[in-house]
């Protein structure tokens, strides 16, 4: 019976030799088991050469790359599968020449599937009456793994490796015809590109890299033939255990057959056989833990991007696939961020000498007219380790759960799911931004109360928090002064729905089912407490309303990036609603409010700061007079606490930046701040705009016309 498989084998390598392969004869031949199934050629044919043209243009996953400002400086990679592509020109000779030694013999003489293989697999299968034995060549087995790295659900992975005789019939069809489209050398470059070598590492770039701490260009012929002996079985062959037994029979296994095919001579070879495998271990950092110490409070920055990467629809349907293409898709990401003004932020909120309490003081800086976050610092150690954390204050929690500090990866700062914290009087920006779009002037008097009982909101009667500020106020001195009364009644003129939804156009997303409520369209316009910033809002979503407003009402969505290219190179590009195609990190931008009303309520806002409005008079007092002084130009913004001053809020700005810092209780809005911390979040902004802008040109805002002034 043996001498009959023999026969055949004979008579099948002339013919294959001669050209004369399909794929559906060679399995029949080859594999007795498919002849069986009656599949046939016709049936298959389609499937086949519609999938052997996507694997023309098809790419494996590829290690996306997130950089510092300077586009240079790599702060983390996100992958599932550690690869960076690498041409073959890249790739040292030696790696190219032991691959072959090691796969596949007689890669530039076969057309896809080598004869010779197929017969020694036929003799083998057809004495163990099955499959025991494969003939895969270096064309077949990239065949395999590009269309498992190309399926997206699990019954094509299932298909692309099912140890079965009909996959191994496409399989072979499709390296004869795709021989037809690439060359060897585009075979093989893809081959190195997508093979597995253990440690996570797939592709040369990444086993280079992992291994030896070089790239595949600098490889010895050692080194590269210890790499390719990995393919075969990356556990079994794993040169970092701790017995290189094996790892070393296989590497001298890979360099013998290099000498065999004249790659190295047999001298060189023996020598190198002596040598030890020499490892340099180096293990890559993958996503924002690890993003190195010295930038640890970069961490919240990188986390931002990532949530606002799972919210574009430029890179996915829903949020699993476009974090999937963030792992997978071979981006190269540039944070907007500016480390100067990212340094300062650090410093005047305490990230490295203040993160052991409970109160988190957080700012963001944003930049007027493009939406970029220039700096996110928050007095906490950006981390995933919070087993030595303290117990949480909130006594809600449960018994056993972990506090936010020192160590904590939440989005304490806004760009995630946390609702963030109540923002107190910076509210008042915008009925009083909403009521100067209107037509309304910042003359408009009211003489307010000391406590106001409105007919609008149901005999709703809010107090101030000082009697000093009755009495007859303007939009200057009501908002210089932080007057309640003044700003429900300025509330009630406008309409508390306008001021809903001109919050909303400016970036306010509503987050707790109460404040969902109160904002719906049925409520709106009952809404009063809104003005007195009732709702929980972020710094992030603060500094970027009010960064609108430096930008003279045009509004930019954040935006944490100032580049993203394709793993080609080029810009990443989505399609907007009208068909236009732009550039992912080029700022979004829209005129909210006209330009007059924005610089309107710039006037008004240089009142709480200490500085001097264009146009009108501050009522003599204010509730953040020193800020004018740290910054030492023209500022303007708004103070904001809340009952208890259970948070306390600045927002600040000058014509180039936006900051807004808040002190509060991540854990426990309940646990008051108290009044002697409402001071913090004020310095953090003045402290920061003056570090950020020091040795810049002082600039002025533009005043508003005098019709708007009234």
């Amino acid at each position: 019976m043996s001498n009959r498989p023999l026969a055949a084998a004979g008579r099948l390598v002339p013919l294959l030799r001669a050209g004369l392969i399909a794929g559906i004869v060679v399995a029949a031949v080859a594999y007795p088991v498919v002849a069986l199934t009656g599949v046939g050629a016709k049936a298959t044919a389609h499937a086949v050469e519609s999938k052997t043209r996507l694997l023309t243009t098809a790419l494996p996953a590829e290690t996306s790359y997130l950089y510092a400002p300077d586009g240079k400086t790599v702060l983390t990679m996100f992958f599932e599968e550690y690869r960076q592509y690498t041409k073959l020109s890249d790739i040292s000779p030696h790696m190219q020449q032991a691959i072959v030694s090691a796969e596949d013999n007689r890669f530039y003489q076969h057309h896809g599937v080598d004869p010779k293989g197929v017969a020694r697999a036929f003799v083998a299968n057809a004495r163990s009456s099955g499959v025991s034995q494969g003939a895969s060549t270096l064309t077949m087995q990239y065949v395999r793994m590009a269309l498992r790295d190309s399926a997206v659900t699990p019954k094509e992975v299932q298909e692309a490796t099912a140890q079965t005789p009909i996959r191994k019939v496409k399989e072979m069809r499709m390296s004869v015809d795709l021989e037809k489209e690439l060359s060897k050398e585009e075979i093989l470059e893809r081959y190195l590109n997508s093979a597995y070598f253990g440690h996570r590492a797939y592709g040369i770039y990444a086993a280079s890299e992992i291994f030896f701490s070089k790239t595949p260009k600098e490889l010895t012929p050692v080194e590269a033939a210890t790499l390719a002996g990995l393919v075969k079985s990356p556990s079994q062959y794993d040169p970092a255990s701790s017995d290189q037994k094996e790892a070393t029979a296989r590497r001298n296994y890979v360099l013998d057959n290099m000498a065999r095919l004249g790659y190295l001579s047999p001298d060189s070879v023996q020598a190198a056989k002596t040598e030890p495998i020499r490892l340099r271990l180096t293990y890559p950092s993958n996503d924002c833990a690890s993003v190195p110490e010295k930038w640890n409070s970069w961490g919240f920055l990188c986390d931002y991007l990532k949530n606002w990467w799972s919210a574009q629809p430029a890179f996915g349907d829903n949020r699993l696939e476009r974090l999937d293409k963030l792992r997978r898709g071979g981006y190269r990401i540039v944070l907007s961020m500016d480390p100067k003004i990212q340094a300062a932020a650090e410093e005047n909120v305490g990230t490295k000498g203040n993160t052991g309490s409970p109160f988190a003081n957080g700012i963001v800086v944003a930049e007027p007219g493009t939406g970029r976050v220039k700096a996110m610092a928050v007095n906490r150690t950006y981390s995933l380790q919070v087993d030595e954390n303290p117990l949480s204050s909130n006594p809600e929690a449960g018994p056993n759960v972990r506090a936010n500090y020192p160590n904590t990866v939440a989005p304490l700062m806004g760009g995630g799911d946390l609702p963030g914290y109540q923002a107190g009087s910076t509210f008042k920006m915008f009925p009083m931004l909403a009521a100067l779009d209107a037509g309304m002037t910042l003359n408009t008097t009211f003489n307010a109360p000391h406590r106001y009982q409105s007919q609008i909101y149901d005999g709703w009667a809010p107090t101030n928090a000082s009697g000093a500020m009755s009495g007859t106020q303007t939009m200057w001195s009501g908002f210089g002064k932080s007057v309640n009364t003044y700003f429900v009644w300025l509330e009630e003129q406008v309409g508390a729905e306008r001021a809903v939804r001109l919050a909303e156009q400016l970036g306010l997303r509503w987050r707790t089912d109460v404040d969902r409520d109160h904002a719906s369209p049925a409520k709106a316009n009952k809404w009063g407490a809104f003005t007195l910033g009732v709702s929980d809002a972020t710094p992030l979503e603060m500094a970027n309303a009010y960064a609108a407003v430096a930008a003279d009402g045009r509004y930019c969505e954040a935006i944490p990036v100032s580049a993203i290219y394709n793993r080609d190179g080029t810009p990443a590009t989505f399609k907007t609603a009208g068909g236009i195609e732009r550039e992912v990190a080029k700022p979004r931008c829209r005129q909210v409010v006209n330009a007059d009303a924005a610089r309107a309520a710039t006037d008004a806002a240089r009142c709480p700061t200490g500085d001097n409005p264009a146009k009108g008079g501050c009522g003599g007092w204010s509730t953040a007079d020193s800020v004018r002084g740290t910054v030492g130009r023209p500022v303007a913004g708004k103070t904001g606490t809340t009952d208890s001053t259970r948070s306390a809020w600045f927002v600040g700005y000058t014509p180039e930046l936006a900051a807004a810092s808040f002190i509060s209780d991540p854990d426990n809005p309940f646990n008051a701040v108290g009044d002697g911390q409402s001071q913090i979040p004020i310095a953090a902004v003045a402290n920061t705009l003056r570090d950020a802008l020091k040795g810049k040109p002082v600039r002025d805002f533009v005043p508003p016309s005098d019709r708007i002034v009234g």
